[in-house]
């Protein structure tokens, strides 16, 4: 409960800060956007129930910082962030129910087009109604009551006045649990949206539009983090990821990071199945050579580059990553690719996940998203800086872990370009 209460201040304070900072004085408006959904989920496993047409009503409350004249919302022609409020009915009230969902949300123009948008956003959901292998056990999307929820939608401007903008938009829904419980299928729904995007009646003041000159500097970075995620069905409780990251790279015109760097992680589940001896490390078996260095093979070495976009206190990461070590994997892919229940003692009949080129996919890359708060304002370029960031791991897409960090940076060879 500490965590999660620590992961919904981390969500929701980025936007407190932002909105403080870019009021009528910075020249943004306040946007309440009323949005209506519909459209199906997917099934999430075989026998999934049956449901109706998936309905969704959604609040979307933000500043449109069109004439927010800071560096960041400049350069980035305009966004819009915020958070959305919504309730979703799945269309099976008794096998799949229904959900709340609290997303913070940045909207950009796509193709440089005024009137095509582009939404992403990652939240919390709490659902009412999850997975139980006895009352519910065809529901394998969601086992917990309370998941991770990520959103992509493209909008058409079709119908403008002064203060009303009516849209139609189509997109994606994700919610997962971060591997924190298993089954973990996770629900995908596919929606089309109408909104009407409703802004203040009274204009703000304009300011004369302000010209930045170009900038680059140089940083380096650590973090530590800390996760929970489980290992299997037979091992499904869950237990400790720690995290040790550094990087380097620049920051181009305050508000772009550009870096790469390294990653150790280390596995509590990986290492606990090798020094209790369980089925696939026993003498004899495919991994027994695991129990010479139990803490070897339970961690994880990779390199990776990544990119941010810098919103003052706020931060958007997208990362890639190579794992070029990362051996306890293979105990993972042999246990949770084969039967739908494999045992803790596996019996000789069993049958495992293949090494396939799936398998060398989702071994080999890494992937993460989530979202920073900078203690203080990288617009101000501080020579040094801390940051609180929750990110979702994954193995090529494949949900691997949630995790909280803390993080330092030091700025150094602050170039300015000045404009002739």
């Amino acid at each position: 409960m500490k965590l999660l209460l620590l992961t919904c201040s981390l969500l929701l304070l980025p936007f407190s800060v932002i909105s403080q900072d870019t009021n009528a004085k910075a020249g943004s408006r306040f946007v309440l956007t009323p949005e209506i959904m519909l459209g199906q989920s997917a099934s999430a496993n075989s026998d999934f129930p049956d449901r109706k047409l998936q309905t969704q009503l959604i609040l979307n409350f933000g500043w449109d910082h069109k004439n927010n004249f800071h560096e960041w919302a400049t350069r980035l022609k305009g966004p819009k962030t915020g958070i959305s409020i919504g309730y979703t009915n799945y269309g099976n009230s008794e096998e799949i129910g229904s959900s709340i969902t609290v997303l913070p949300f940045i909207e950009f123009n796509a193709f440089r087009k005024e009137k095509l948008k582009i939404l992403t956003g990652m939240g919390l959901s709490y659902f009412n109604i999850k997975y139980d292998s006895i009352s519910n056990p065809n529901n394998q999307a969601i086992t917990n009551n309370i998941v991770w929820s990520f959103r992509v939608f493209m909008y058409y401007q079709f119908l403008t006045s002064k203060n009303l903008k009516h849209r139609v938009g189509l997109g994606y829904y994700h919610h997962s649990n971060g591997h924190t419980r298993l089954p973990n299928q996770g629900l995908n729904s596919f929606l089309i949206s109408f909104s009407v995007e409703i802004k203040k009646s009274n204009p703000v003041s304009a300011k004369p539009k302000r010209e930045f000159n170009k900038s680059r500097y140089s940083y380096i970075s650590l973090r530590t983090g800390y996760s929970k995620n489980v290992l299997s069905k037979a091992f499904n409780e869950t237990k400790g990821v720690y995290t040790i990251s550094g990087e380097y790279g620049q920051v181009i015109n305050k508000f772009f990071k550009l870096g790469g760097g390294f990653y150790y992680r280390f596995y509590q589940h990986y290492y606990d199945y090798i020094v209790d001896n369980e089925s696939l490390v026993q003498d004899g078996e495919e991994f027994d050579f695991f129990k010479e260095d139990p803490w070897r093979y339970a961690t994880n070495i990779g390199l990776f580059v990544t990119g941010e976009f810098l919103l003052s206190h706020f931060g958007i990461e997208g990362q890639i990553g190579v794992n070029l070590h990362k051996p306890a994997y293979r105990i993972d892919w042999r246990i949770n690719q084969g039967w739908s229940y494999v045992p803790k003692d596996i019996p000789d009949n069993a049958v495992l996940g293949e090494f396939d080129s799936k398998f060398n996919k989702k071994h080999l890359i890494s992937t993460r998203l989530g979202i920073k708060y900078y203690f203080f304002s990288t617009l101000k370029i501080p020579k040094n800086n801390v940051y609180a960031a929750f990110h979702i791991n994954s193995n090529l897409g494949q949900a691997d872990f949630g995790e909280f960090s803390l993080g330092y940076v030091y700025r150094f060879n602050f170039k300015e370009i000045i404009n002739k």
